[in-house]
C-alpha cells in the first residue's frame, strides 16, 4: 500500500513513527463527458472572471470571502506557518468505550504501519494496550489542511485510524421521526420479529455491488455492439396499504428462499379481516385450526352420540319389555288353548257316567 501521510503517534511520552495508508478503496465505474455530436472529451478550465484568460495551477490560490464580498487571499505558506501541534502529529487525548463513539461520526478509514524499525515496539505497545483493555483511542491529526478528529483501534494485527466528524457536525434529527400517535400491535411486531430471524445472519463477505456489475456488462455490450438485456424488477412496486398482508408475505418468501417451505409458523389470524391478511394467516396456519376446531366438533359427537346411545339403550330396554309382555301374553294364550285339549279325556267322564247310569236305570228296572 502506498502512504499518504507520515509523522508519529503521540502516547503520553512515547513517540510511535507511522506511516497513513488508505483502508478503503473505491470500485465504483468512472465517466467522463463528451460532446455527444462527435465524440470529443469535454474538459474544465480554469478561467478567470475578469480577464476571461486561463489560469494555470501556479497562479492559483486559495481566497475567503467575507460577508460583504471582500476576498481575502490565504496561501499555503500561511496556513503552514499556523502554530498546528498535530500537522505531523497524531495526539491521543484519551481512551473510551467503543460504544462511546456515534457510528453517525464514523468517516475515512486509514491503516497505520509503524515506520521504520525500532517504532515496531512501541507499536505492538500500544497495539496490545488496546486489545486489551477494550478500548479505543480518541485523537487529532491534522490533514489536507485542516485537524481532525480520530478514533484508533486495534483490526487483526494492525491499528486502525477512523476519521470522525466533529460533534457539533452532527446533526439533531428534528422534525424526521413519525408524527407521534402511531401505534404498533403486538402481531405486526411477532411477524416483524418471524420475519427477522427468517432472514438470520448475512454473511457481509458475499455482498457485493450488483449495480457496477450491470455497468460493467452495459459497457461490454455495447463495446460489442450487442443489445442491451433489460431486466424487470421483481420487487412489487406501489403503497403498502396492509402492512400485516406484506409482512407475512416477506416471511413467506424469506422461507421460500431459504428453503423452509412455504408455511408461516406462528402467525395469528387477524380480526380485521382488511385485505388479504386474515385470509393468507388462515391459510398459512392450517393444521393449527384444525386441531382446534377437533375437540369442539368431537364434543358435539359426543353429545350426539350419548343422545343416541341412550335412545337405543331405551329402545332396547322398552324391546325386551314388549318381548316379555307378549311372551307373558303367549303363554296365557297357550295355557287357555291347552285347558280344553287336557279336558278331552275328562269329557269322556260324562259318557261313561251316563253309561253307569244307564247300568244302574236298567238295574232299578
Amino acid at each position: 500500500m502506498r502512504s499518504i501521510w507520515n509523522g508519529s503517534i503521540s502516547f503520553g511520552l512515547v513517540s510511535i513513527p507511522v506511516k497513513l495508508m488508505n483502508a478503503t478503496e473505491n470500485h465504483s465505474i468512472s465517466f467522463r463527458q463528451i460532446h455527444l455530436a462527435d465524440g470529443g472529451r469535454i474538459r474544465y478550465r480554469k478561467v478567470c472572471e475578469l480577464d476571461e484568460e486561463e489560469v494555470p495551477a501556479a497562479e492559483t490560490v486559495k481566497a475567503f470571502e467575507d460577508a460583504d464580498g471582500t476576498v481575502i487571499p490565504v496561501t499555503d505558506e500561511d496556513l503552514a506557518s499556523l502554530p498546528l501541534p498535530t500537522a505531523k502529529t497524531i495526539e491521543i487525548e484519551g481512551f473510551v468505550p467503543a460504544a462511546a463513539i456515534d457510528p453517525l461520526q464514523l468517516d475515512s478509514a486509514y491503516y497505520l504501519s509503524a515506520n521504520g524499525v525500532p517504532a515496531a515496539k512501541p507499536y505492538a505497545l500500544l497495539r496490545e494496550a488496546l486489545r486489551r483493555s477494550g478500548k479505543v483511542a480518541v485523537a487529532k491529526y491534522a490533514l489536507r489542511g485542516r485537524e481532525r478528529l480520530g478514533m484508533l483501534r486495534v483490526v487483526d494485527d494492525v491499528i486502525a485510524m477512523h476519521g470522525l466528524l466533529w460533534p457539533d457536525e452532527i446533526r439533531a434529527p428534528e422534525g424526521v421521526a413519525p408524527e407521534s400517535g402511531v401505534k404498533v400491535r403486538d402481531a405486526e411486531l411477532d411477524l416483524a420479529d418471524a420475519l427477522m430471524n427468517t432472514l438470520g445472519d448475512t454473511d457481509m463477505d458475499t455482498l457485493h455491488d450488483d449495480y457496477r456489475e450491470a455497468v460493467e456488462e452495459l459497457v461490454a455490450a455495447k463495446a460489442a455492439g450487442e443489445p442491451v438485456a433489460e431486466e424487470e424488477s421483481g420487487k412489487p412496486e406501489g403503497k403498502v396499504i396492509d402492512l400485516m398482508a406484506a409482512l407475512e408475505s416477506s416471511v413467506r418468501a424469506a422461507k421460500e428462499s431459504h428453503g423452509e417451505g412455504g408455511e408461516v409458523a406462528d402467525v395469528h389470524p387477524i380480526g380485521s379481516g382488511r385485505g388479504g391478511g386474515a385470509k393468507k394467516a388462515g391459510a398459512s396456519s392450517k393444521r393449527a385450526p384444525a386441531k382446534r376446531a377437533a375437540p369442539k366438533k368431537t364434543a358435539a359427537t359426543r353429545k350426539t352420540a350419548a343422545t343416541k346411545t341412550g335412545a337405543t339403550k331405551s329402545a332396547a330396554t322398552k324391546t325386551a319389555a314388549t318381548k316379555k309382555t307378549e311372551e307373558r301374553e303367549k303363554g296365557a294364550r297357550g295355557g287357555a288353548a291347552k285347558k280344553p285339549t287336557a279336558k278331552k279325556p275328562a269329557a269322556k267322564k260324562p259318557a261313561a257316567k251316563k253309561a253307569s247310569g244307564g247300568t244302574r236305570k236298567r238295574t232299578s228296572a
